[in-house]
């Protein structure tokens, strides 16, 4: 048996046109699909490059005022409140309420020197404020007592921390 030559057929031939046709036309419309949406993506790129430049420049508009902003606060940073406390009162068996009243009364005697000075000020003045709690005698039940800072914690809140010893 033999197999029918199709290459001859009008109707093969015609089918065969069609399809080279169809593949054709089908190549075709996938580069212009394809084409239109490359296009799109490139204008999508293309515009969140420009959102990304402006979102990046406003960003660094952004941080320039927060440092300067922070730079600014760092400057104005001012005492709010101070504590003075006496650590070793018990050593000398001092009665609180005297402890408390020797806390007052040099609260009183350094409230204009720290209150509502400018903390870089006051930290360049450290030293000399330290001397002036430091060269104070103060009388508790009828001893007098040299004061010692043990510790001075310096921002809004000044806690300074107090050791008495006897004096000579």
């Amino acid at each position: 048996m033999r197999m029918p030559s199709f290459y001859r057929s009008k109707d093969f031939q015609r089918m065969i046109v069609g399809v080279v046709i169809g593949a054709i036309i089908s190549w075709l419309t996938f580069l212009y699909i394809f084409g239109e949406m490359q296009e799109e993506q490139v204008t999508t790129i293309r515009k969140q490059q420009e959102q990304i430049a402006n979102l990046e420049k406003e960003k660094n508009i952004w941080q320039e005022d927060y440092k300067k902003l922070n730079e600014k606060n760092k400057e104005l940073l001012t005492v709010q409140d101070f504590t003075v406390k006496i650590t070793n009162a018990s050593k000398y068996k001092i009665d609180p309420l005297s402890v408390f009243e020797a806390e007052e009364a040099i609260k009183k005697e350094i409230d204009s020197t720290i209150l509502a000075k400018n903390l870089d000020e006051l930290f360049n003045n450290r030293a000399l404020l330290i001397k002036l709690i430091e060269n104070k005698q103060i009388e508790i039940s009828d001893r007098k007592y040299e004061l010692k800072v043990s510790k001075f914690i310096l921002y809004t809140t000044v806690i300074i921390e107090l050791e008495l010893s006897l004096a000579d």
